[in-house]
């Protein structure tokens, strides 16, 4: 049996950009009620491991962490990052 490893890498960054909207999300309410908050590098961390699209749309959809220099400059730049590493591993060789 082969693996089809473009469907897990896309399965993987849909599952992983969902939770990423999630967790900003939760976030962003514990904010509201003064709840335990979820740590910051939790946040960044999980835009680093693929999850940086999430994040953006989160940080726009919950208008949160969009004051904080390293979430609004940080996560673009994870996300650039990411995507010059994709295109770097789809150049021939």
């Amino acid at each position: 049996m082969e693996i089809d490893w473009y469907s897990m890498a896309a399965w993987y960054f849909a599952i992983i950009n969902a939770a990423s909207i999630i967790i900003y999300g939760w976030d962003k309410l514990c904010a509201i009620r003064k709840w335990w908050r979820v740590p910051e590098l939790t946040l960044l961390v999980i835009a680093m491991v693929g999850g940086s699209i999430g994040a953006m749309v989160a940080m726009r959809l919950f208008h949160h962490k969009t004051l904080h220099l390293k979430f609004k400059y940080g996560v673009p730049l994870i996300l650039a990052l990411q995507i010059v590493g994709l295109i770097y591993l789809h150049l021939p060789k």
